[in-house]
């Protein structure tokens, strides 16, 4: 299963729940899809979703996909990673009217950038190849936890 999360900030993310609508249309996707939409505009035709999830779905969505599509919030992509699931980022964009900068697209490069194991999508387009590769095409994908709690203690001592 995949699971598409958009958060619930109060902007639409329309083209990242449009898109993955389409590709489960044209067949591109081919396992169950739910989407959690947020305030997004655009319903999806062809796919589960719902506007918001509780705590314990959202919890029950991550923990039976396989992949994680989602915007960039950081605690969103962190919960994904640490489940050990293929975790593919959408970050939303100030050009598209999708959040008030583009905070989003810098952390996840910084992010991607530091080693954690994200696929990070900019072009909505590019979703399709990323979908389209199997896991054996894609670098081993696995479960960043060790390396998070690591980095995370360096910051707690740091502070101390």
């Amino acid at each position: 299963m995949i699971f598409v999360t958009v958060g619930t900030h109060e902007q639409p993310f329309n083209r990242l729940v449009k898109k993955v609508d389409e590709m489960v249309k044209d067949n591109l996707i081919q396992d169950d899809v739910f989407i959690q939409t947020g305030y997004s505009t655009y319903e999806p035709k062809y796919c589960k979703w719902s506007k918001f999830l509780s705590f314990e779905e959202m919890n029950y969505y991550m923990d039976n996909s396989s992949t994680v599509i989602c915007h960039g919030g950081p605690s969103t992509f962190m919960k994904s990673l640490s489940l050990g699931k293929r975790t593919i980022v959408v970050p939303r964009q100030k050009k598209y009217d999708e959040h008030v900068n583009d905070h989003q697209l810098f952390f996840a490069n910084e992010v991607k950038n530091k080693g954690y194991n994200i696929v990070l999508i900019d072009d909505i387009d590019d979703l399709e190849k990323v979908l389209s590769k199997t896991d054996s095409d894609n670098i081993a994908f696995k479960s960043n936890n060790d390396k998070f709690i690591l980095e995370f203690k360096k910051q707690i001592r740091s502070l101390m």
